[in-house]
């Protein structure tokens, strides 16, 4: 757990605690130091449809705490005026140790990914403008951001930094996998199968403790011809980055339905299914599954059971990041 200390400021600073055999976060905590108040702040605004030009879509529409900040059994997030989302919404946690935000890795930073969602015609629908307008007329968001920042001003700066105070603070690390790793419990004989199948056939891609190697990969999804989504490639222009899109954590997974980067495959065991049959090749496919990847039916079975050890329900139940 995080631990608290006041700071001359009155703060209540967050000590943010990196799990045991975790690397170092990337994120840069000297920018933005976590306190107990603009965690709060960041909470009551993630929360808030505000944020959305007709008040229904705040940034929990589409990361819903009960399915651990991903949309609950949908493909792909909807949006405001009837629309979705390109693709299916991640679940939020961890962010501390990414580089690059979004599956194309085209937000360089957590800034870039409040205001293209704020924004976005196909999202939240609204200006930034409008969204300051709209907190700087409710009386308890400005005492929030005085706590928070030692005065009223209530800025585009501000709104981000608390944002990001809230969902740096959502890490994923609890789950009966962690416990085995720090010797509090053990694996079923199908679990610790399951564990050395991971190990030789997904763990190249998806690699421990954070099970992403946070790289971009073309892993076989034929593409959508409706959608006309080409992933990394629509950000850096470069054809050897076609449908390659990043390599998602596979903590929670049996919690974040559906998968995919948009979101076609209804049950993570489709997911299994595609790497052993359903590839399709082409020129930019990750040459680790130029034959796909070889499971017997057992093998399966017990892959599935290993991958439920990553389901965090401390994570999942912890009040904190209810609204």
């Amino acid at each position: 757990m995080n631990s608290c200390k006041k700071t001359e400021l009155n703060l209540t600073r967050i000590n943010f605690t990196v799990p045991p055999g975790f690397p170092q976060p990337q994120y840069n905590f000297a920018a933005n130091p976590l306190s107990e108040e603009g965690f709060l702040l960041g909470k009551k605004l993630f929360f808030d449809g505000r944020l959305s030009v007709d008040g229904n879509f705040p940034c929990a529409s589409c990361h819903q705490p009960v399915a651990v900040f991903t949309t609950f059994e949908h493909d792909r997030s909807h949006g405001y005026n009837h629309s979705h989302t390109l693709r299916n919404a991640p679940g939020l946690f961890n962010l501390a140790w990414l580089t690059e935000y979004n599956q194309d890795g085209s937000a360089k930073t957590l800034d870039d990914v409040y205001r293209n969602h704020i924004t976005s015609a196909t999202e939240m629908g609204e200006t930034i403008p409008n969204v300051l307008k709209k907190l700087n007329t409710d009386a308890t968001y400005k005492r929030l951001f005085a706590a928070a920042f030692g005065d009223e001003k209530i800025t585009e700066d501000r709104l981000y930094k608390a944002l990001t105070q809230f969902v740096i603070n959502l890490v994923s690390a609890d789950s009966k996998y962690d416990k085995v790793k720090k010797g509090e419990a053990s694996f079923t004989s199908e679990e610790q199968s399951g564990y050395a199948v991971f190990q030789t056939r997904c763990a190249v891609c998806h690699s421990e403790p954070l099970f992403t190697d946070f790289n971009y990969r073309n892993n076989g999804l034929e593409p959508d011809v409706a959608l006309n989504d080409h992933g990394r490639k629509q950000v850096t222009g470069n054809s050897a980055d076609d449908l390659k899109f990043r390599v998602p954590s596979l903590r929670n997974a049996e919690l974040t339905s559906y998968y995919g980067h948009d979101g076609r495959l209804s049950v993570f065991r489709m997911m299994i299914r595609h790497y052993r049959t359903g590839v399709n090749q082409s020129a930019t496919l990750d040459p680790l599954l130029t034959n796909g990847i070889s499971l017997t039916n057992q093998q399966e079975d017990q892959l599935v059971a290993f991958i439920r050890t990553l389901t965090d329900s401390s994570f999942l139940n912890n009040p904190k990041f209810r609204e």
